[in-house]
């Protein structure tokens, strides 16, 4: 039986803006994006996340800049359950929220883009990337991947293309079930939209 994987964006939904989690000093990291490359993290240390622009407040949202997941305690107990070796959970203090949020560092980075099905790739042009994006896509239309080659995996990074964030079936439907999402599921796994 197939398994299906859905990439997990922001929803066209009202919602609130969060940018990029720093140290609690307010100092930013070195590395911004470690969020969202696919491997595991030393422990950062406490964390803390401005309102970017304020909106609706919910669950599951990504950040304005480096789109670093960050999720409700209810969302991270999803990750939690279903996915415990796949993601770390960094607790993150929002600028004026009691409630406790976490980000979400998937650690798993997958080779298993199916370019032939994907509708239309775009990869960086050879003269006008940095070096470190060599041979990456630029942009997926239609993305398509090989569950076949997802290594059991409930949550993970594509290899040339980290910046999809790509859950299981079972992940997106618990995640469904905790509601309040600012964040939509498309499907990438079957046969491509017409």
């Amino acid at each position: 039986m197939e398994r299906y994987f859905y990439w997990v964006r922001l929803a066209d939904v009202p919602h609130w803006l969060l940018d990029t989690p720093t140290r609690y000093s307010g100092e930013a990291f070195d590395e911004p994006w470690m969020f969202v490359d696919g491997r595991t993290l030393p422990d950062p240390g406490p964390l803390k996340a401005q309102v970017a622009h304020p909106g609706t407040k919910r669950d599951f949202v990504f950040s304005s800049i480096e789109e670093t997941p960050t999720v409700s305690e209810a969302v991270a107990n999803v990750f939690k359950t279903l996915a415990p070796g796949d993601v770390q959970l960094f607790p993150v203090s929002i600028e004026g929220e009691a409630d406790p949020f976490f980000v979400v560092n998937a650690t798993k980075v997958i080779d298993c883009i199916d370019e032939a099905r994907c509708r239309e790739v775009h990869h960086y042009d050879e003269d006008a990337h940095p070096p470190e994006f060599e041979g990456e896509y630029n942009w997926i239309y239609g993305l398509r991947i090989d569950p076949s080659k997802t290594e059991g995996a409930q949550v993970f990074r594509l290899k040339k293309f980290k910046v999809a964030f790509i859950v299981s079936e079972d992940v997106k439907n618990a995640l469904e079930a905790v509601g309040n999402l600012g964040v939509s599921f498309e499907r990438v796994t079957g046969l491509p939209p017409t």
